[in-house]
């Protein structure tokens, strides 16, 4: 995952060279900048409204809305979204429909490409219609909120700093009204990012070829089953006896070899695979990513039984892992009926999206639950022989699919262009220029594999009309398992692990999600791990799998579950992914909770900020059983003697420690893989490569350890991981001190939050520091606890994080405690734009008032709505 969101690079990157610093500083001083910061207090008139509603915002301004109606609720929330964030709502609109050009000129033309080729806001168009009447009213009112704030605000630059900045280039950019539509294509943009990665799937056809089969199973290990439990024990769930799942296969075939000896693919070159990776890679990558991406899309999650808590009733905490950022992904409200009936059912508070109506995550007087990416296989890459304007299937020449599409540029000429698709999808390879010439090389009978070009389609389920806006509402309103269950049933995508809890004392666990249901067509891959041959009907998509058949559970035994994007269960059907996280995570989670006879609240809230490494001991043991000669090296190896595995920011012997091993990592990353890997597929040390390298410190003389750049010597595991820890030595020498005292993991691993478009480099300064929070010297990293991840082929800086962390006390729900990423507002001047990051960053939690009783106390500022012309 890049050091930098995408969106800022390509919108933003020409900026400095079109507006001079001089301009912008005189734009962006006094009024100008003062000018968005909305009213929390007094009173409003809004059209439409029916009856009278209270906007209570609390000390960090979360706004907690009181309404008679569900109509005038969600108006309500639509309208203090846009006084908080109606720049960022606006940026998600244009990029979700394919016109981000439209805001930021010719940079945003190839984003455009790739998203109107997938289509994100026709699939929206198309599936408003098809939702329920009540949610179909739930969006409209929150559009109707969104456009009463609007009207107020009239001109862009009463709406966001980002619209003065923007104005000095284009002039005049008008803002549209929202509809319901802007929201649905929201889901889109979630789900795309949350989408299980297709970049493994990508690159094993790459590698084919360049390296063995054994190469390739080495670096995509089996889960360790018996080290790290999956979510559901064998005596919680087992799969059904439904017919529709014929996909049984265990995950050891999948990890058998490289497609040599599969039919569809014996004759495929390392330069075919390649072609494919390329075709596709760069199209996708032109899509900015929004939410995280990669490694960064994990998530903690567990629930414990009252039988095994301090309180006697159930706890909850989550925190989804995702890509950071200033504003911050989430969006905090509470959703109050003053009186909770069929007609307003409603009395819900949590994390949402600004732009979409509802909670996502959260509680409401009865129920509890969280999300961590389930990351079932939902999307699939088919090589599509296309000749003209037909492709072949089974045999016979069909029709592509062709529509017209103009992109409007600002500051530039509107573009049109040809979406092509065939039955499985868009041809994604030619979505942006140049990507199409880079050709597809791949197999076929009755031409030479060496030179026959392909197209490549997509499939994936985000493309298929779906209720997941019903599910949102319906897990608001669930008053037990059975109805949460019912609305979790049109949680299509993205597919997510859902951990539940009541105010009766139950907990659960229920997975939903559209997933594929494929043909096992090649005995020794799994469905979906290569790109398929599109003109073989037997690698199509023959359904999904039904509701009833996903893994599901309520009170286990146990009295605990932990979701923490690991394996669901070790039963191989229904076939749901190769791709699990590999548990390190999970399982230090459960490690902590079976230490303790009782789990208080404060004792789930300190596991949220755990810093052991689960993966070092075993790396550690092998590095301390490595023969150093020279004292400078030694002066590394013997910080790791005694070190309890912790990863502190601060410089305590732990800090120094976890300042050393990190650096021994990155550097033996670089030296056993990065020197065979194409750039692209270096590897990132996540619990991927952990797991990797733990099977391969069994295997002293495997061909990993050998480097490339000393042809005829076979360095072996010891030489690897001496070299290792002297290059790591070296490192930190050069970067921190020569004094190992000075050494701190803070001072390496560090956090910047930056706005995703005035954030970047290319800024001009003062605008940066306007818009931008930090460095912060942060503790943690991938696949530990307190996820604050790096990517070890780009630095040690933090690009993921937890986004946001609770704790729900179903005794008293007042007990809760949140904390969000940065903070509740989109305005630079606001005190509520940074005033969450100082206890985030140190792992603390503020109060998390519910009742009506707790908001008033905790309220600072409220808000009048009433019935009327709008003001």
């Amino acid at each position: 995952m890049p050091s930098l969101p995408a969106l800022r690079r390509t919108a933003f990157g020409a900026l400095a060279l079109v507006v001079a610093v001089a301009v912008v500083l005189g734009v962006l001083v006094g009024s100008m900048i003062q000018r968005p910061r909305p009213d929390y207090s007094g009173e409003r008139s809004l059209p439409g409204l029916g009856g009278e509603v209270s906007v209570v915002r609390d000390e960090r301004g979360v706004p907690h809305i009181y309404a008679d109606t569900s109509a005038d609720l969600f108006k309500a929330q639509g309208y203090a979204n846009a006084q908080d964030r109606f720049f960022e709502m606006d940026l998600r609109r244009h990029i979700t429909a394919g016109r981000l050009a439209e805001l930021v000129g010719s940079a945003g033309v190839e984003t455009d490409k790739v998203i109107r080729t997938m289509g994100w806001r026709r699939v929206a168009e198309k599936e408003l219609p098809t939702l329920r009447p009540a949610t179909r009213q739930y969006l409209q009112a929150y559009a109707d909120g969104v456009n009463a704030y609007l009207s107020e605000r009239r001109t862009p630059a009463k709406l966001g700093v980002e619209y003065v900045v923007l104005g000095q280039k284009y002039k005049d950019y008008r803002v549209e009204r929202w509809t319901p539509a802007d929201s649905l294509a929201w889901l889109k943009a979630m789900a795309w990012d949350l989408r299980s990665d297709y970049g493994d799937e990508l690159a094993r056809a790459r590698l084919t070829g360049r390296m063995s089969s054994a190469q390739i199973r080495a670096i995509y290990p089996d889960y360790p089953f018996t080290a790290n439990a999956p979510i559901l024990s064998a005596q919680d769930w087992s799969p059904g006896s439904s017919a529709a799942v014929p996909q049984a296969l265990t995950r050891t075939p999948a990890r058998s070899g490289s497609p040599a000896g599969s039919a569809a693919y014996d004759s495929v070159t390392s330069r075919g695979a390649d072609g494919a990776y390329a075709a596709v890679q760069r199209a996708l990558d032109a899509v900015p990513e929004l939410v995280g991406r990669g490694d960064g899309i994990g998530s903690n999650s567990w629930v414990v039984a009252g039988s095994r808590t301090t309180t006697g009733t159930p706890l909850l905490a989550n925190d989804p892992h995702l890509g950071v950022g200033i504003p911050s992904i989430w969006s905090q409200v509470g959703l109050h009926c003053r009186t909770v009936s069929s007609a307003c059912p409603f009395d819900v508070a949590g994390f949402s999206f600004a732009g979409l109506p509802g909670v996502v995550i959260g509680h409401n007087a009865k129920v509890a639950w969280a999300f961590t990416n389930l990351a079932p296989d939902v999307s699939d890459f088919y090589l599509e022989k296309v000749e003209g304007e037909t492709y072949e299937r089974a045999g016979a020449k069909v029709p592509l699919e062709t529509r017209r599409e103009t992109i409007k540029v600002a500051g530039g000429t509107e573009q049109t262009f040809t979406v092509r698709s065939t039955g499985h999808g868009p041809l994604v390879s030619e979505a942006v220029d140049t990507v199409a010439d880079a050709g597809l090389q791949g197999a076929s009978a009755d031409k030479d594999p060496a030179t026959e070009e392909f197209a490549v389609s997509l499939a994936w389920t985000g493309l298929q009309v779906d209720n997941t806006a019903d599910a949102i509402f319906g897990l608001n309103a669930a008053t037990d398992f059975a109805s949460f269950r019912e609305a979790a049933r049109d949680f299509a995508v993205p597919s997510q692990n859902l951990l539940y809890a009541d105010t009766s004392g139950h907990i659960g666990y229920q997975a939903p999600g559209q997933v594929p249901i494929r043909k096992a067509v090649d005995a020794d891959s799994p469905p979906g791990f290569w790109p398929a041959p599109g003109w073989d009907p037997a690698y199509d998509w023959t359904g999904f799998v039904p509701f009833e058949d996903l893994p599901s559970v309520l009170d286990p035994k146990e009295g605990l579950l932990v979701a923490a994007n690991q394996a669901v269960t070790a039963e191989t059907s229904p076939f749901l992914t190769t791709e699990w996280d590999y548990g390190y995570r999970a399982q230090r989670i459960r490690e902590l909770l079976e230490a303790k006879d009782k789990v208080s609240p404060a004792d789930m809230a300190a596991m949220q900020t755990d810093t052991r490494n689960s993966f070092a001991p075993v790396l550690v043991k092998a590095l301390l059983e490595v023969s150093v000669d020279d004292d400078f090296t030694r002066q590394g190896q013997d910080l790791l003697r005694g070190w309890d595995f912790s990863t502190p920011a601060d410089g305590s012997d732990a800090g120094t420690s976890a300042a050393y091993y990190n650096a021994v990592w990155s550097q033996l990353l670089e030296l056993a893989f990065n020197d065979e890997l194409p750039t692209e597929l270096r590897a990132d040390g996540g619990s991927r490569w952990m797991q990797a390298v733990a099977g391969l410190l069994q295997r002293p003389r495997d061909a990993w350890w050998d480097s490339k750049a000393t042809p005829g010597l076979i360095e072996g595991r010891d030489e690897i991981l001496r070299q290792a820890m002297t290059s790591a030595r070296l490192k930190l020498t050069r970067e921190i001190s020569q004094d190992p005292g000075r050494w701190q993991w803070g001072k390496l691993h560090t956090l910047t939050l930056r706005h995703q478009v005035l954030g970047g480099e290319d800024v001009p300064a003062p605008v940066r520091a306007l818009v931008n929070r930090g460095p912060y010297s942060m503790p943690g990293g991938s696949s530990i606890v307190n996820a604050l991840g790096w990517d070890a082929s780009v630095g040690f800086e933090v690009d993921w994080a937890p986004s946001m962390r609770m704790v729900v006390d179903l005794g008293d729900l007042d007990r809760s405690t949140w904390v969000n990423q940065t903070g509740v507002s989109g305005h630079p001047t606001d005190d509520h734009y940074d005033d969450q990051i100082n206890a985030w960053v140190h792992g603390e939690q503020y109060p998390w008032p519910f009742t009506r009783e707790a908001v008033d106390k905790a309220g600072s500022d409220t808000l009048t709505l009433r019935p009327g012309k709008s003001d």
